[in-house]
């Protein structure tokens, strides 16, 4: 069959106008986001430690209760409007539970190519362990452990403000979240950051049964 010019213009032309009328795929417009994703807490800026859902079905997330308190609002660094709340902290373990809007965010494993595969509860001494931050971004050092507190790790790793809440891996599974860049006893190095050891913080956070408790990460 024969098809003209202007027979051939105006079937583009249907076809371009039915493409602009047709409704968006629902998440098009969602904001990524995974454990090493910088993340703004009332103006302030941080490190989302890891996301995933509790045993309400809420997604979930955490950071540094310093980052901010009970209500603040969170948006995802460089991305217009909030994508969800501080809904609980807890100030002497120093973590924040993030409660995301689902109809805004798309949860990750991978966050710019930092897999989190799920949960390691016992890394070896010395066990190769990376982090990805908004500040210092990714780096990998040797894990170290602090007898003076057992719910923490050390390591000698780049830190700055900012990268308060990052995630630690070991071969991809989560074992703890950055908390603090200054440690204030005089015989560990300033530049030294803590690791609050990740089943340390789910443990308190589902003796309390709140937010965030039964916590489970985005699986790969």
């Amino acid at each position: 069959m024969h098809i003209n010019r202007w027979q051939l213009a105006v079937g583009l032309g249907t076809v371009l106008i039915a493409s602009l009328l047709a409704p968006t795929a629902a998440g098009d417009d969602k904001v990524m986001l995974g454990g090493g994703a910088g993340i703004v807490l009332n103006g302030d800026p941080c490190t989302l430690a890891t996301i995933g859902y509790d045993r309400a079905g809420e997604l979930v997330g955490f950071t540094s209760a310093h980052c901010g308190g009970v209500g603040a609002a969170v948006a995802a660094e460089g991305a217009a409007g909030t994508v969800g709340g501080v809904v609980a902290v807890d100030d002497q373990l120093d973590y924040a539970v993030i409660k995301f809007d689902p109809a805004k965010v798309t949860p990750i494993h991978d966050f710019d190519g930092f897999a989190i595969n799920g949960i390691d509860p016992n890394p070896g001494l010395g066990q190769w362990t990376c982090k990805l931050s908004r500040a210092t971004g990714q780096s990998c050092f040797s894990l170290r452990f602090w007898a003076l507190d057992p719910s923490i790790y050390t390591a000698k790793a780049p830190w700055q403000p900012g990268d308060d809440g990052a995630p630690a891996t070991v071969n991809d599974l989560l074992i703890g979240m950055f908390r603090d860049g200054s440690v204030t006893l005089a015989l560990v190095p300033p530049t030294r950051p803590e690791i609050l050891k990740i089943t340390v913080l789910l443990d308190d956070v589902n003796a309390k049964g709140g937010p965030g408790a039964g916590f489970t990460p985005i699986p790969a």
